[in-house]
């Protein structure tokens, strides 16, 4: 699994936010919206997306403004704020790595998932976990200091062992949402909720299940608790999740684009998903470049260092194939393996002043046979004349115009 620290402008300040991607393959991206008051890093919210990675999902989650690593004073935020929170994060997303395609909630951050959904038109379903019908179902954490906070504007609550500032403000938020949303949703909806959850009773489930329309589903997190603090409850949540979202979200493809002419002799070069991803055709071969996950790409084909060594690395087992049958050489098999490297400074014997640095390629060649050290010997010296080391050798002169696109 690859983590990524990130930041990003949310509501009232950078927000600070955790990608973890698995190492290869297409990923469907997932934003996860936490509990009230929880964090990116609370259990439940780590252990499921752990466990969606696993499944071969990326996904997101971060703090809410005021929260853990996030800027911004909680006293100041409220429900409203969360909901341009989890926009900002997808907008991101959708900007530096794939529009997400999943939206999930816990507890408060369902209720937020789920009226963000209409500002989030790249996400196609959204999970929602022990999560309320209504965002005002929040007031009975703090029951007994509604009065304080009406009267004086503020009042401090402990919630989970600690203390936190709501404001008048807050409550007027929470009591100005609607909750049509649900109904408008155009989403496909699953509604997970445990039948023992004490926090928020399935009541709330069966709530936001009535309201939303087809396609919508329900699964109960049997002896789970609120906070799904048992592993094993995050895990078949995670489970669950995978399985039915395969219905709705078309997985990135790794299928080629169409076909196109290309005149003989010639590399044509077309990005896909507007981030690394590109189409490689040639007159009768194509095939896909890409980067590797840890820099933001999905993996899918050699990234350019690699397509370059493997020019030179199958020049090379060419010319010697054709050197040995043309020598009638007892050369059975050859194995070249490349990889590439910048020198600098002192640890460049073969730089100079205007030159501080220089790209190596280092080059292993192995081979099969009964060859003689004469042989082996001659065919490393042919290895150095195959056309593709002889142009990488050679000045090389780069002409570069432009094109008008055509017209689609």
């Amino acid at each position: 699994m690859i983590q990524q620290q990130i930041f990003f402008e949310g509501s009232q300040g950078q927000l600070s936010g955790l990608l973890e991607q698995p190492e290869k393959g297409n990923q469907t991206m997932v934003v996860f919206a936490h509990c009230f008051t929880c964090g990116k890093d609370f259990i439940a919210a780590s252990h499921i997306s752990k466990a969606l990675v696993k499944q071969g999902f990326a996904v997101f989650r971060f703090d809410f403004t005021g929260l853990g690593n996030s800027d911004g004073d909680f006293a100041n935020t409220n429900f409203s704020s969360n909901v341009e929170d989890l926009i900002a994060a997808a907008n991101y997303l959708e900007q530096h790595f794939t529009a997400p395609s999943i939206l999930i909630g816990h507890s408060l951050g369902g209720a937020a998932v789920l009226k963000a959904a209409a500002k989030i038109p790249c996400a196609r379903a959204v999970v929602t976990i022990a999560a309320p019908f209504d965002a005002a179902h929040i007031k009975q954490l703090f029951a007994c200091e509604l009065p304080t906070i009406d009267q004086h504007g503020e009042a401090e609550v402990n919630l989970a062992g600690r203390p936190f500032k709501i404001k008048k403000q807050f409550i007027d938020d929470l009591d100005s949402q609607e909750i049509d949303h649900i109904s408008n949703l155009k989403k496909a909806l699953l509604v997970m909720h445990s039948p023992i959850d004490t926090t928020v009773s399935i009541d709330e489930a069966e709530k936001i299940y009535s309201a939303a329309k087809h396609p919508k589903s329900f699964v109960s997190l049997d002896d789970a608790n609120h906070l799904l603090t048992n592993k094993k409850d995050a895990s078949y949540a995670a489970n669950v999740i995978a399985t039915w979202a395969e219905k709705f979200i078309d997985t990135p493809s790794e299928s080629l684009p169409e076909k196109v002419s290309v005149p003989a002799g010639h590399v044509r070069v077309s990005e896909i998903d507007k981030v690394f991803q590109c189409d490689v055709q040639t007159d009768s071969h194509q095939w896909l470049a890409d980067e590797p996950v840890k820099v933001g790409g999905r993996n899918t084909g050699p990234d350019p260092y690699q397509h370059l060594l493997a020019g030179l690395g199958a020049c090379t087992v060419m010319t010697l194939r054709m050197y040995a049958k043309l020598k009638k050489m007892p050369m059975t098999h050859v194995t070249v393996t490349l990889s590439h490297s910048r020198e600098h400074g002192p640890d460049c014997l073969a730089c100079d002043e205007q030159n501080p640095k220089i790209d190596v390629i280092d080059r292993q060649i192995e081979f099969s046979g009964e060859l003689s050290e004469e042989q082996i010997n001659k065919l490393l010296v042919i290895a150095d004349k195959c056309p593709v080391h002889r142009t990488l050798h050679n000045k090389i002169d780069i002409r570069t115009v432009t094109q008008a696109a055509q017209k689609s």
